[in-house]
């Protein structure tokens, strides 16, 4: 049996082409970007292809123009596309067009339980950890200071 690795963009374009057929895929958490929601090799998120209007705080999978694919939160709905970021950045990004988002986050299965819109840690991300944005760096250390001390 020969062993086949696939690079992180090819992956990604292959589980595109499954939600455009209409399935909703999964996939375990790579990179940081998106921490403290959720931990790179530790959660999984399922998407598919988006069934309503796109809103602030909904986390999505979209192609940057490179080729890049990423899967960040929505900061804000403008006239001229959407502006996008990482729950662990500071920097927004957009506009990003709507034909380059291909997915949407519906759930996922965080430090082994899931949660979907309307359970309370999916919803503080959405809602309130999207203010934060100048607080970040700080909220970060420490969260990070409480889970080293919490693992004593």
């Amino acid at each position: 049996m020969q062993n086949a690795t696939l690079n992180t963009r090819e992956y990604v374009g292959r589980l595109k082409l499954l939600v455009e057929a209409g399935d909703t895929v999964s996939m375990r958490i790579v990179g940081s970007s998106m921490s403290p929601f959720l931990i790179h090799n530790r959660d999984i998120i399922f998407f598919k292809a988006p069934d309503r209007k796109l809103r602030r705080g909904d986390m999505v999978f979209f192609q940057r123009d490179s080729g890049q694919y990423v899967m960040h939160r929505i900061y804000a709905v403008k006239p001229d596309g959407y502006y996008i970021i990482g729950d662990a950045q500071t920097e927004i990004e957009g506009p990003v067009r709507p034909e380059q988002i291909f997915a949407l986050v519906i759930k996922v299965k965080r430090k082994d339980r899931w949660l979907e819109p309307g359970d309370f840690w999916w919803d503080f991300f959405a809602k309130i950890w999207i203010r934060s944005i100048p607080l970040r760096k700080v909220f970060t250390k420490l969260y990070s200071f409480a889970c080293k001390f919490r693992r004593k």
